[in-house]
């Protein structure tokens, strides 16, 4: 019966996700869903959540277009952080020296100003140092300092991003995505 509830969950959330507005699909999530999302902060159409009240969302982030966020284990996102189309973060997996195959857990931690480029995956047990950039397609399967700009499958420091970061993301959305 549990699995069948967090399937439906799943789907419900799935079909939220394609609401052309903003504003509704940020209410119901908060609201139905406790994801703990941040203010001015932004879920484009198409992101789905897995365990949505197990992840927190700081003020002025921006999760793109078709991304998925795992909340399994837990996720935390901060502020300022732009999650870029179709990026996968994942805080479960199989165990593949298991003879069982067993799923389990670890927490993934985003700090502030960190930017997930297109169709990047972020796996379990990582975490994303603050102002630290994630190039397009990279998969991270280890920790990245802060401020270091990682590439590559698995993702590796490829340069050095300025540390002298101020900037707001908010109010830089269409209102219907």
């Amino acid at each position: 019966m549990r699995n069948y509830f967090y399937g439906l969950v799943t789907y419900v959330g799935i079909i939220i996700g394609k609401i052309p507005a903003h504003f509704i699909r940020n209410f119901i999530y908060r609201h139905f869903f406790k994801l703990k999302l941040g203010s001015k902060s932004t879920l484009y159409g198409g992101a789905q959540f897995r365990s949505p009240w197990r992840i927190t969302i700081g003020d002025n982030s921006i999760i793109g277009e078709d991304s998925l966020l795992d909340g399994r284990g837990n996720l935390t996102i901060g502020q300022n952080v732009n999650i870029g189309s179709g990026v996968w973060i994942w805080t479960m997996e199989h165990d593949l020296n298991d003879p069982n195959f067993v799923a389990i857990a670890g927490d993934v931690f985003i700090d502030d100003y960190v930017w997930i480029s297109s169709r990047a995956t972020v796996l379990p047990n990582v975490s994303i140092g603050k102002g630290a950039v994630v190039a397009a397609g990279a998969v991270v399967t280890k920790d990245v300092p802060a401020y270091a700009i990682v590439g590559g499958v698995p993702a590796k420091i490829i340069g050095q991003r300025n540390s002298n970061l101020t900037y707001t993301l908010s109010d830089r959305r269409l209102p219907f995505l």
